[in-house]
C-alpha cells in the first residue's frame, strides 16, 4: 500500500507553533468539495483533541468560521483549504496525517497520529 500524496502546507501561524498536521490530497479535495457544496469559502477545517471515548481522547473535525487566540493555521490546496488547530491540541496532533478514504468498506476522514499510544477497538478514540 502506498502512502497518500500530500500537499505542501503554506504556514500562517498566529503563534510561533507550527501545526504539524498534514492534509493528504484526497482529504484537501474532499474539504474543498464540502465547502463548495455549502457555498462557503470562509470556513476552515478545525481539528481538535477532546477528552472522551473509551481510550481517553477523541478527535473532533468540523468547519469553523472563528479564529481563536493561539490557534495555529496551515493552508493547503493553494490556500483554498485551511486547517486550524487550537493551542491545547497542537502537541497531540504534531505529525498527524489527515486522509479521506472512499472504499466499499469505509468512507470518511481518517487520522494517522504518531502520538497516539493506542486506540480503542472501534477506532474512535486514542490515548
Amino acid at each position: 500500500m502506498t502512502a497518500p500524496e500530500t500537499t505542501t502546507p503554506a504556514v500562517d501561524t498566529p503563534t510561533d507553533t507550527l501545526v504539524g498536521v498534514v492534509l493528504s490530497d484526497p482529504a484537501a479535495e474532499k474539504v474543498k468539495a464540502l465547502l463548495a457544496q455549502e457555498g462557503r469559502d470562509d470556513l476552515a477545517l478545525r481539528v481538535a483533541v477532546q477528552p472522551g471515548g473509551c481510550s481517553g481522547l477523541r478527535y473532533q473535525l468540523f468547519f469553523d468560521e472563528r479564529s481563536l487566540d493561539g490557534d495555529a493555521v496551515q493552508a493547503y490546496a493553494d490556500g483554498t483549504v485551511k486547517v486550524v488547530v487550537d493551542r491545547m491540541s497542537v502537541p497531540y496532533l504534531a505529525g498527524a496525517t489527515i486522509d479521506f478514504v472512499d472504499t466499499i468498506e469505509k468512507q470518511g476522514f481518517t487520522i494517522d497520529n504518531p502520538n497516539a499510544g493506542g486506540s480503542c477497538a472501534c477506532g474512535e478514540s486514542f490515548h
